[in-house]
């Protein structure tokens, strides 16, 4: 893989798991709706994707009750499911390693960037990003392509051949071929290879040491 100076990164599934807090907040939301609760292994889907995208998609919602469940859903998330998390083994050593390297690293999250800056200050990852970047509330910014081009520009819009997206899902990678970014899914996280490999992932690796050395040789 060729030397990349500037990394984004995914948060969750990437940085840390959110799973558990993830899918009790939609639990919560569907709970609101009065509808059947899925087991939480299916619910899993919905980490990582923009959360209007995923009720639309999975479960049916139209795009005006699919933001009434984005509500419900942050009602639940924003006070307690987003300590319902915890950092991937490994991962505060590799970003102390590439800032030590000269990288400059930023988060690019399709969660929120106020929850983002909350959970990265809660479990000590923010002093490791130069940038923390995330959707805004009120929907302008939702998409993946759409946070990656924001973190770019609060970048001082860099030479995007010196950039590369790291991330757990199709989203992640799609949305880095959108900006003309180059792209490296992870397989620890919720996505699968055959997800990654649909993508179009310029690389993909399995586990955090193996990202280390993707990204440090």
């Amino acid at each position: 893989m060729k030397n990349y100076d500037i990394l984004l990164f995914d948060l969750d599934g990437t940085l840390t798991d959110p799973g558990l807090g993830i899918t009790n907040a939609v639990m919560y939301s569907l709970e609101k709706f009065g509808l059947p609760i899925p087991p939480r292994q299916e619910l899993y889907k919905m980490i990582g994707p923009p959360l209007t995208w995923s009720y639309q998609t999975y479960f049916g919602f139209s795009e005006e009750k699919s933001v009434e469940a984005v509500k419900f859903y942050r009602e639940h998330y924003g006070v307690i499911g987003l300590l319902e998390n915890e950092v991937y083994p490994g991962i505060p050593e590799l970003l102390k390693k590439l800032r030590e390297a000269g990288k400059t690293l930023a988060v690019a999250t399709s969660k929120p960037e106020k929850f983002a800056v909350q959970i990265l200050e809660h479990f000590g990852l923010a002093e490791y990003f130069h940038y923390i970047c995330g959707a805004s509330f009120d929907g302008k910014i939702g998409t993946k392509h759409e946070v990656i081009e924001y973190a770019l520009e609060k970048m001082g819009s860099p030479d995007r051949e010196c950039v590369l997206m790291i991330g757990d899902r199709e989203h992640d990678i799609l949305g880095a071929k959108a900006s003309g970014l180059g792209s490296l899914g992870v397989l620890y996280g919720y996505g699968d290879r055959a997800e990654h490999e649909k993508a179009g992932a310029d690389t993909i690796v399995e586990s955090v040491e193996a990202l280390e050395s993707a990204l440090l040789g």
